[in-house]
């Protein structure tokens, strides 16, 4: 499972030019999902969603995470992040999981996250196609992987 975690001072999804969600203050979380993906990744990205330090403190370090800010989240289903693009120009996505194994996967992660922190967590619709608009704050981009060694 991979996220693109994106510090934000405000994000929105839309579709079909109408905002399906928004946010302020928060996290925007791209997730990508691929077929090799169960819920103890889920599990592991959730919690370093929620704990992740990367808000300021007062003194201006980073030290604080979204449950300490209040801050709100909006995830986003992003299959694109598990393109393969070694060979030719034409991206591949054959690690991506499948919906029927991707929507349940999503579904779990956001509920848990709710269940986690005291802000109804906003989402787009899994598979549409959607326009994402975000003012990134500082800007702090994070890409975590629960694939990675990091996440041993």
């Amino acid at each position: 499972m991979k996220a693109v975690i994106q510090r934000v001072t405000e994000a929105n999804v839309s579709i079909e030019h109408t905002v399906k969600s928004s946010i302020r203050s928060g996290l925007l979380v791209l997730l990508g999902i691929e077929a090799a993906d169960q819920q103890k990744d889920a599990d592991w990205l959730l919690r370093k969603i929620v704990h992740l330090r990367i808000f300021s403190d007062e003194a201006g370090k980073m030290n604080l995470s979204v449950r300490d800010t209040g801050g709100e989240i909006l995830v986003i289903s992003q299959f694109t992040l598990h393109a393969l693009t070694h060979k030719g120009n034409r991206p591949s996505f054959i690690k991506a999981a499948r919906p029927e194994q991707a929507i349940p996967l999503y579904e779990y992660l956001v509920a848990q996250l709710e269940a986690l922190l005291p802000h109804k967590i906003r989402t787009g619709t899994f598979g549409a196609d959607m326009q994402v608009s975000l003012v990134n704050d500082g800007p702090v981009t994070i890409i975590i992987d629960s694939k990675s060694d990091e996440s041993l």
